[in-house]
């Protein structure tokens, strides 16, 4: 197997992953403050993680230096984790999985400041029909549904996260000095921990961990270990493997595993029309996972 794809298969079971956080997150998102929960799921994970890089024994003093790599990382993933619940209050799991699509593209802008990663006509093309695929399985194929989508409170907060979360691949790969995955995750989600306790501090007061109801811990066992950790790792592995635009192109798939993940809930199947959106996105990942004729990542 081929390095670039190593980072193609990481995407896909990272999209499969993060798709779980829209379902459960939905469910939850108005039980508990959204800065309390993140704080939570960093210092799980954070623990999770830490564990295994010392049992390992992958831990070396030069993985410790510049430690502001790991907060500065940790403040635009951790801020993008805290609007993306904060924007669920308020808006419909539809429209937010809509802002979402957006990603793909300002990662590629990201990708060519950080890294010279150049956006060529093909991925162009494939960022173009995963969109328009997404977008159909959104909206369920109808006309009348896209034209209704109204960008409220919730959108625009969630808009701000997915600016986070776009320019998060690039910067890893430049900050990023050779530490093993999960070293390099485990700094990551300490530092968010101290950020998100800090920031929500109040909030973490106020909270009655005690009468949460088990759906709550159940969301947070979840996104700690497999949204954070597994996806946190995923990541890392792809963003050192693969341009910022085909990374983040594979939240183009999210809406069709948000499908997958409602069904399982007993939410309902979705209509057959919305497999036409399933079969573009598939469509687009075709035309980003084939190899370029020359080197995409030109060092800046």
């Amino acid at each position: 197997m081929t390095e670039a794809s190593k980072g193609h298969l990481a995407m896909l079971c990272f999209s499969a992953l993060v798709a779980g956080s829209f379902s459960l997150g939905g469910l939850v998102a108005n039980e508990i403050a959204p800065t309390a929960l993140q704080a939570a799921r960093f210092l799980l994970a954070a623990t999770l993680t830490g564990a295994v890089a010392i049992a390992t024994g992958r831990i070396r003093r030069a993985h410790l230096a510049a430690p502001w790599r790991y907060f500065v990382l940790a403040g635009f993933f951790a801020t993008y984790f805290v609007l993306m619940f904060e924007g669920l209050k308020t808006a419909a799991p539809v429209s937010a999985a809509a802002v979402f699509t957006l990603t793909p593209i300002i990662a590629a802008g990201f990708g060519y400041l950080l890294m010279r990663q150049r956006l060529t006509p093909r991925i162009a093309l494939g960022l173009a029909v995963g969109a328009g695929g997404a977008l159909w399985v959104i909206f369920q194929g109808s006309w009348s549904a896209l034209v209704q989508f109204e960008i409220g409170r919730g959108e625009a907060i969630y808009f701000l996260g997915c600016i986070c979360h776009a320019i998060y691949p690039p910067l890893m790969a430049r900050l990023n000095r050779g530490e093993p995955p999960v070293v390099f995750t485990t700094g990551i989600l300490i530092a968010g921990a101290l950020l998100v306790a800090v920031y929500g501090w109040g909030d973490l007061r106020a909270t009655d961990w005690a009468a949460l109801p088990p759906l709550v811990w159940i969301t947070l066992a979840y996104i700690a270990t497999f949204a954070t950790v597994a996806t946190f790792i995923l990541l890392q592995v792809a963003s050192l493997r693969l341009p910022a635009s085909k990374v983040m192109a594979y939240t183009y798939l999210t809406p069709s595993w948000v499908l997958l993940w409602e069904l399982g809930l007993g939410h309902g199947a979705p209509v057959p029309l919305v497999l036409i959106g399933v079969g573009l996105t598939v469509l687009a990942l075709v035309l980003l996972m084939r190899p370029e004729p020359q080197r995409e990542v030109t060092p800046a």
